[in-house]
């Protein structure tokens, strides 16, 4: 399903209904979208207007409410000031068929403050009550999945790492050591690695393992487009720096400006590459992976404003079905708004946000094999 953003063709003027949908309350006391759930026609437009707090209007599935739907649209975070005055902030989207549309607010996404598991959904040309794709049944999974984070942070001692502004940090799930075979085309052999909860096979696409590419920044962007994506072993992960000047760092999901440094396990971390507006030279830098462990990363240009604390951060197989999914992750980052903290292995400094000189952003492609915390060992 395709939606458009801005407005609609012309064909469909004459036939098009604008959709007013409230984002929170005017007194910022409620978390819920009002109407929660429309009926609209191809061509109709759907305006979300963004009340006081910090609010997004982010793309779901019915099966996972919670959590960003893969190639979705989402608003980013729409802050707005208890006092503020003015017209509102919007965000509209282009209905093009009448298929369901599932949203959700993405504010703390995965932990206990979560405006989704508080039940703050929305739905266009969902199922009647009594269907099972009913926006009831939509709302009532969002409200479940709020109510194992909140019963997850009251737990005992111990079964958290770590917390921040209120929020509970999940702990890290249990990897298990796994051998197997593997076949691809005519060619065998065994591996040894850590299987996490949510993580993808262990069988490589091919011999030599899919490019994944990953851009990073853009003309006036701040992001990883797209910023999470799922990689198996002998994949190589390809970022591509465009305007700005940015880099990618490997951190952890409970300190996720800061580059990863603990139990003897050291991070990557890629040089600044300063890239000037009018470019189409775009350097790039490679990291394979060889696991199938959740990968974390940010962008540590400390601007302003903090690319980290912005939300400008990465993710290789997440686990979205966990607390500990890329929304959560990146709602850390923003709570933490990023970290002052000198980051060292790097050759390069950063330059002040957006400078960059014409010469120097040329650069030779730089690529690094990552060894995540586990073995691949090869035996033909």
């Amino acid at each position: 399903m395709f939606f458009a953003l801005g407005l609609a063709l012309l064909p469909f003027a004459a036939a098009q209904q604008i959709h007013d949908i409230q984002v929170g309350s005017a007194d910022g006391s409620t978390l819920a979208f009002s109407p929660e759930a429309i009926s609209a026609n191809p061509g109709d437009q759907v305006v979300f207007h963004f009340n006081p707090k910090n609010h997004s209007v982010t793309q779901s599935s019915f099966a996972g409410p919670c959590s960003f739907k893969d190639g979705g649209f989402d608003s980013g975070f729409m802050p707005v000031a208890a006092n503020a005055t003015g017209s509102q902030p919007t965000y509209t989207i282009t209905v093009n068929d009448t298929q369901p549309v599932w949203v959700y607010c993405a504010q703390a996404a995965g932990l206990p403050a979560s405006h989704c598991g508080a039940g703050m959904v929305f739905a266009v040309n969902c199922g009647q009550d009594g269907s099972p794709n009913s926006f009831t049944n939509f709302k009532n999974a969002a409200l479940q999945i709020g109510a194992s984070l909140s019963a997850s942070a009251s737990a005992p001692s111990g079964t958290a790492t770590a917390a921040y502004g209120g929020y509970t940090i999940p702990p890290a799930p249990t990897a298990s050591v796994v051998t197997q075979a593997v076949t691809v085309a005519s060619s065998s052999w065994t591996t040894v690695y850590s299987s996490y909860p949510g993580s993808p096979a262990p069988t490589p696409a091919s011999l030599t393992g899919n490019v994944i590419t990953v851009v990073v920044g853009g003309p006036g962007k701040l992001l990883f487009d797209p910023p999470r994506v799922s990689a198996s072993p002998r994949d190589t992960i390809m970022f591509q720096f465009q305007q700005k000047n940015h880099s990618v760092v490997q951190s952890s999901f409970a300190d996720p400006c800061r580059k990863l440094n603990a139990n003897g396990t050291t991070g990557f971390i890629s040089d600044f590459f300063p890239v000037p507006e009018n470019s189409t030279d775009f350097p790039t830098w490679n990291v394979t992976v060889n696991d199938t462990a959740p990968i974390w990363a940010y962008c540590r240009q400390q601007g302003p404003p903090d690319h980290c604390g912005a939300g400008m951060v990465f993710a290789v197989n997440s686990d979205e079905s966990s607390q500990r999914n890329f929304g959560a992750f990146q709602n850390l980052a923003k709570e933490l708004n990023g970290t002052n903290a000198t980051t060292s292995g790097s050759s390069s400094s950063p330059s002040a946000y957006g400078a960059a000189s014409p010469s120097s952003h040329i650069s030779p492609i730089a690529s690094v094999i990552v060894a995540l915390g586990a073995i691949m060992a090869s035996v033909l």
